[in-house]
């Protein structure tokens, strides 16, 4: 099975979380934007020399978004709105839709949608 990453799957990932062991030998697919989250949160607690270096280590793989996807992650985020979704969060549940990926997440308001592999925060 392949996944697209969210930034908290990366991170976790990253940190060597056991909940994210069965995905540690995968191709990391994501998006930019979630590459300058996790860039971020990495130096929020790295130094720049360190985050270069753990990032570069990444098997990462980016898939871009278009109009079409702007738009239909406007739409869900929309939809969803009491769940309080990320933009960046619903840009990359539209690009594993549309790239037959599972979107996996930490973040609950998608546990219940279809194509997603929710592993718990806790």
């Amino acid at each position: 099975m392949s996944y697209f990453f969210d930034t908290y799957a990366i991170i976790e990932l990253i940190k060597g979380n056991p909940k994210y062991e069965f995905v540690k030998n995968h191709i990391i697919i994501t998006g930019t934007m979630n590459l300058a989250e996790v860039y971020y949160a990495l130096l929020l607690e790295n130094s720049t020399e360190a985050v270069d270096s753990i990032v570069k280590k990444l098997n990462i793989e980016f898939i871009d978004i278009d109009q079409r996807i702007a738009v239909e992650a406007a739409k869900l985020r929309y939809k969803h709105k009491k769940l309080f979704l990320s933009y960046i969060d619903c840009v990359g549940y539209i690009l594993a839709l549309h790239n037959n990926l599972t979107f996996l997440t930490g973040d609950k308001g998608f546990r219940n949608l279809e194509s997603v592999k929710f592993v718990p925060k806790e």
